[in-house]
């Protein structure tokens, strides 16, 4: 069963076919000569790009990525992570990338080429596990996508999900104009105080009825920002609720 396509990119497609399918176990090695013994392999026709630039190993569920250049580092991106990136030096063997959805960049001379790697088997625990009784489990982030604060999370991170990756966080009297059509009251004070409550729901700043409240923290709103995307507490779907009806109830 293949577990693993790769999709080269419009400039190889010719001389390659339209995806490159993988099972486990198997090896696709790349880069600029077609000659080798390997019965699969992919031709990136272009100067800048070693004769063996790399392999790529498919396994079950994901695949590794081999570095067979001297000098240059790759980067595996993944398109749907906000700027989420792995780098494999020079030389490395078998690094495991975990994406679903994969970009491998290769630096060649002036330009950065890239093609793409799908792992669409990736499997997930259902809910019968750990279906023991007694106690739930304690959610590390517990959010409500029903308050306000979701609303202004959201807003803080849809920059960088609508293909931003690198865009700063968005102004306080910028979310308060995004959300003002879902929510009328919204204004200055009343986003910062939402940012100021995520914060302390997030456990990234003390909470006031702590002893120690710590040092003043700033760029809370990048901080909120990269801590969301990381654990995926705002994901693309999520923008959804900046296109509906606010929020309701207490904060």
């Amino acid at each position: 069963m293949h577990t693993i396509i790769v999709v080269p990119a419009a400039r190889e497609a010719a001389a390659a076919p339209e995806q490159i399918r993988l099972g486990p176990g198997d090896r696709l090695r790349f880069g600029r000569s077609a000659a080798g013994t390997e019965p699969l392999r992919l031709t990136i026709d272009h100067p800048g790009v070693s004769r063996t630039a790399g392999e790529i190993t498919a396994a079950g569920t994901h695949w590794a990525l081999s570095n067979f250049s001297r000098s240059s580092t790759y980067v595996v991106e993944n398109p749907e992570g906000a700027g989420e990136h792995i780098k494999v030096a020079a030389g490395r063997i078998g690094a495991p990338v975990p994406f679903e959805f994969s970009r491998i960049v290769l630096p060649a001379a002036d330009e950065l080429l890239s093609f793409d790697v799908w792992a669409p088997r990736h499997d997930y625990a259902g809910e019968t596990v750990d279906a023991c009784d007694g106690e739930p489990t304690t959610s590390a982030f517990p959010l409500d996508r029903s308050k306000r604060y979701f609303l202004v999370l959201a807003a803080l991170c849809e920059p960088r999900l609508r293909g931003a990756p690198h865009a700063p966080a968005p102004t306080v009297d910028r979310i308060a104009a995004r959300l003002r059509p879902l929510w009328p009251g919204a204004n200055r004070t009343a986003v910062q105080w939402n940012i100021d409550y995520l914060a302390v729901k997030l456990r990234i700043k003390p909470g006031p009825d702590t002893v120690e409240q710590g040092p003043r923290l700033h760029g809370k709103k990048e901080t909120l920002v990269s801590l969301a995307l990381r654990f995926d507490l705002v994901r693309e779907d999520d923008l959804a609720v900046l296109a509906g009806p606010p929020g309701g109830g207490c904060r």
